[in-house]
């Protein structure tokens, strides 16, 4: 199975800007307050680490995502938008969101994380169904 190894790194790396722009800009004081975090506490955290392995996850999704467009032929940016949120619904909403109801947590908080993912994937299979497939490898 070929993949486009440039649209996989190009669309994590746009997935992992929309991270930083969504809980940065847009929700980022709604999130702390719905998490019960202050910037105190994410100071103490490592500043590096948390950003290195979201890129990694980044990658592995971006890599699965990509195997799955090429397999269900999604060789246009709105077939790969598409796919990709279609298994963000089949897999991410439902599991995700069944934990939230258990642990009684926010709605509200819920829409926040897995918007943020939703809209990720939609980006990336955009990316990845819309990539020229001259530089597969």
């Amino acid at each position: 199975m070929r993949i486009n190894v440039a649209a996989v790194v190009i669309s994590a790396v746009v997935y992992w800007l929309l991270g930083a722009l969504w809980y940065g800009v847009l929700f980022g004081k709604q999130w702390m307050a719905l998490e019960g975090l202050n910037m105190e506490h994410l100071q103490q955290q490592s500043p590096t680490v948390p950003y290195i392995i979201a890129m990694l996850a980044n990658l592995v999704l971006a890599s699965v995502l990509a195997k799955i467009c090429v397999w269900r032929e999604a060789d246009t940016a709105v077939k790969g938008a598409a796919l990709g949120v279609l298994l963000w619904i089949g897999f991410i909403a439902t599991t995700s969101f069944t934990t939230y109801l258990f642990e009684g947590r926010s709605k509200q908080l819920f829409l926040i994380n897995y918007g943020y993912s939703l809209v990720g994937m939609l980006l990336m299979g955009a990316i990845l169904g819309a990539w020229k497939k001259k530089g597969a490898a």
